[in-house]
C-alpha cells in the first residue's frame, strides 16, 4: 500500500555523487562570491548607500502596521498550496492504492473543503470590508 524502498545494502560509496555535486557547488558559489568581491570595483555613494526597492523612492516610515487580513491569506495560501501538493503522490499511485486509497482521499478532499468554507464563512478572504 505504501512505497517502500527495498532493504537493499546501499553504502555510503553510493551517495558519493551526490555529495561531490553538492561540495561542487558550494564551492562554486564560493568562488563567485570571492572573486567578485576582490575584483568588483568599490564605489560608495550617499545615493548607492540609501535603501532602494522597485525603482520607487521610500517615504515615510517603513514600521507602518499591516493588515491582520494580510498574514492571514498569506498563511492560508501556504497551508492550501501545502495540501494540494499532496494530492500529486496520490494521483501518481492512484491505481496501486485502489478503493482505500480513493476513500482516504475523498476524507482528505472533504476535511480541506469544509477548512475552506470555514475561512469563507468566517469573512477572511473579504478584503474590501471594514
Amino acid at each position: 500500500m505504501f512505497l517502500v524502498l527495498p532493504a537493499a545494502g546501499y553504502q555510503p560509496s553510493d551517495y558519493l555523487p551526490i555529495v561531490i555535486q553538492f561540495g561542487l557547488a558550494v564551492a562554486f558559489v564560493a568562488f563567485a562570491m570571492i572573486t567578485s568581491h576582490l575584483i568588483g570595483p568599490r564605489r560608495k555613494s550617499k545615493v548607492k548607500d540609501e535603501a532602494f526597492e522597485c525603482g520607487i523612492e521610500s517615504v515615510g516610515n517603513a514600521r507602518t502596521p499591516i493588515s491582520v487580513k494580510y498574514f492571514l491569506t498569506a498563511i492560508l495560501f501556504v497551508l492550501f498550496d501545502v495540501e494540494v501538493i499532496f494530492m500529486y503522490p496520490w494521483a501518481v499511485n492512484f491505481r496501486a492504492l485502489g478503493t482505500a486509497g480513493f476513500v482516504e482521499m475523498l476524507v482528505f478532499i472533504t476535511l480541506l473543503m469544509a477548512g475552506f468554507g470555514y475561512v469563507i464563512k468566517k469573512g477572511i478572504l473579504r478584503w474590501n470590508e471594514a
